[in-house]
C-alpha cells in the first residue's frame, strides 16, 4: 500500500504483548474478562498503524472487514442460544438428564461424556450445538453423581472439538484444506494420525480420573432428588429424544447452517407446546431470555435456567471485538511480520511443523478467533511447505490441531468463553482437563521431528515460490 511502512517484527510484537499481559491481569487478578484487553489491543494496533502511515479511515476499514467475516457466526450464536432455551422448555434436555442419571454407569461416566459428545459433534459438525445441548445435560448428570464440574466440562469440550476437527460438516474442517490447496477428504484422513491417538489417550485419562469419584455413594440421594424434581417439573418421555435425532438428520443433509438451526429451535418450541403444555408466550420468552422455571433443586436450576438469544450477547460482544482486532492486526501487517519472522527460523521439517503450531497458537492468543487462527498461518506457510516438497495436508492438519482444538486453551478465546457461559465453569478451571486440546498439537510436533506420518509431494515450480515468503495478501 503506497505511503505506508511495513512494521518491524519488534514493533509488531508490541500490541500482541500488550494484549497478552493485560489479558493475564484482567482474567487472573482483576476478574474483569477480556473486553478491556481486546480494546487495549485494538488501540495499540491503531496507534502503530498511524505511526506506519495508515489513515484512521483505513484502520476503520480493516476492523469492519474483520467483523464482517464473522457475521454468520453472530447469527449462529444467537440461534444456538434460542435452541438451548426451547430444548430446556420442551423437556428435551431434562429428558436427556433423566435417562442419563438412570442408565449411565458412574465407572465409565467421564469417558462416556467425551465419546457421546464427540459422536454428536461428528454427526452435526457443530461443537457449539453439542456443548449447548448434550453437554449441558451431562453437566447436570455428572454433578448429580458427584463428579467435579471442571472435569465434566473438560470431557464435554474434548468430545465437542473431536467433531469440530474431523466432521466433513464442520466449517473449520472445510476452511483449513481450502486455504492450502488440498481436498477435504485427504485432509480428514490425514488428521486421523493425530486425532485417534490423542482422543484414545484422553479417554484413558478421563476413565482414570473418573474412577476416583465413581465409588462415591454419598451423592445417590441427590441423584434421586434430581430425578424426582425432573419428573415433577417436566413431562419426561422417550419421544422427546426424536428431536436430537432429527437434528442430526438435518445436519447430515448439509442444509445451510443458519436456516437449519432456526428450524431446530422452532421444532423445540413446537415440542414444548405439545409435550409440556407451554403457550406461545412461554416459547417466545424461552427463545428470547431462556428457560426461567424452577424445579426446587438448586444445582439443577443453576444449569437449566439459561439459554435464549440474550444469553449470547456476551459471547457475541467478545467475538465482535476479537474479529475487529484480528482485522486491524492483519490489515496493518502485524500478523504478517510476526509469521514471516517465525518462518525464516524454520529450517528443518520438525522446526517448520513446530513453527506452524506455535504461529497458529500466537494468533489464537492474540485474537481468540478460530477462523483467523486457521486462515492466516495456512496462507502464510503454504508456499514454504510446497517449496520443501511437503504435502500441504500436513499444514492443514497442523492449523486444525492448534486453531480448531488448541484455541480452547486460550481462556479469552471465543470457544472457551462460549463453553464457560453454557456449562457454568470458568475457563481457568476446565482448561487443565481438556486433554484433547493439549495432545493434538503435541502429536503434530512429535510427528514433525520424527517424520512419522509426514506426507511428501512434489509441486510444480509455479506452485512453490522460490523465496517461500508468507503470502497474506
Amino acid at each position: 500500500m503506497p505511503g505506508v511502512k511495513k512494521p518491524h517484527v519488534l514493533q509488531a510484537v508490541l500490541p500482541l504483548l500488550l494484549l497478552v499481559v493485560t489479558a493475564a491481569f484482567s482474567i487472573l487478578r482483576w476478574k474483569a474478562g477480556m473486553y478491556v484487553p481486546l480494546i487495549a489491543g485494538i488501540t495499540a494496533t491503531a496507534l502503530l498503524g498511524i505511526y506506519l502511515g495508515y489513515s484512521w479511515k483505513q484502520l476503520e476499514t480493516f476492523m469492519s472487514e474483520g467483523v464482517s467475516r464473522a457475521l454468520v457466526a453472530f447469527f449462529m450464536l444467537f440461534i444456538i442460544g434460542a435452541i438451548c432455551g426451547t430444548w430446556i422448555l420442551s423437556g428435551v434436555i431434562p429428558t436427556l438428564i433423566y435417562y442419563g442419571l438412570a442408565i449411565i454407569n458412574p465407572s465409565i461416566f467421564v469417558p462416556a461424556v467425551a465419546l457421546t459428545t464427540g459422536i454428536l459433534a461428528i454427526a452435526t459438525g457443530s461443537s457449539f450445538t453439542s456443548i449447548a445441548t448434550v453437554g449441558l445435560a451431562f453437566m447436570a448428570v455428572g454433578q448429580g453423581m458427584g463428579f467435579p464440574p471442571a472435569l465434566i466440562a473438560g470431557a464435554v469440550i474434548s468430545g465437542a472439538y473431536l467433531g469440530d476437527k474431523i466432521s466433513p460438516l464442520s466449517d473449520t474442517t472445510n476452511v483449513a484444506p481450502a486455504m492450502v490447496d488440498t481436498d477435504l477428504f485427504s485432509h480428514v484422513r490425514h488428521m486421523m494420525w493425530d486425532t485417534i491417538p490423542a482422543f484414545a489417550i484422553s479417554l484413558a485419562l478421563y476413565w482414570f480420573l473418573g474412577m476416583k469419584y465413581a465409588g462415591n455413594t454419598a451423592h445417590l440421594e441427590q441423584v434421586d432428588q434430581v430425578m424426582d424434581a425432573l419428573k415433577q417439573t417436566f413431562n419426561i418421555q422417550p419421544l422427546l429424544l426424536l428431536l436430537p435425532v432429527l437434528t442430526i438428520v438435518i445436519m447430515v443433509k448439509r442444509l445451510p447452517a443458519v436456516p437449519s438451526l432456526l428450524l431446530v429451535s422452532l421444532l423445540g418450541g413446537i415440542a414444548a407446546m405439545i409435550f409440556q403444555g407451554s403457550t406461545i408466550t412461554d416459547v417466545i420468552q424461552a427463545l428470547t431470555n431462556g428457560y426461567t422455571g424452577k424445579s426446587g433443586v438448586a444445582t439443577l436450576d443453576s444449569l437449566l435456567q439459561q439459554g435464549g438469544i440474550t444469553s449470547m450477547f456476551q459471547t457475541v460482544g467478545l467475538l465482535l471485538l476479537a474479529t475487529a482486532l484480528g482485522g486491524i492486526l492483519e490489515g496493518t501487517g502485524v500478523f504478517k511480520a510476526v509469521l514471516e519472522s517465525i518462518i525464516k527460523r524454520a529450517r528443518t521439517t520438525g522446526s517448520l511443523i513446530l513453527s506452524t503450531v506455535v504461529s497458529t497458537l500466537v494468533i489464537a492468543f492474540a485474537s481468540g478467533a478460530q477462523f483467523l487462527a486457521i486462515i492466516l498461518p495456512a496462507r502464510a506457510f503454504a508456499g514454504t511447505y510446497k517449496e520443501r516438497g511437503l504435502d500441504t495436508k500436513n499444514l492443514s492438519r497442523c492449523v486444525e490441531a492448534a486453531g480448531t482444538v488448541g484455541i480452547n486453551l486460550v481462556p479469552w478465546s471465543v470457544p472457551a468463553v462460549f463453553a464457560a457461559n453454557m456449562l457454568g465453569v470458568s475457563p481457568m478451571e476446565f482448561i487443565p482437563y481438556i486433554f484433547f486440546a493439549f495432545l493434538v498439537p503435541l502429536f503434530n510436533v512429535i510427528y514433525g521431528y520424527t517424520g512419522f506420518s509426514i506426507a511428501k509431494k512434489t509441486y510444480p515450480e509455479t506452485a512453490r515460490p522460490a523465496n517461500a515468503k508468507a503470502d497474506l495478501t
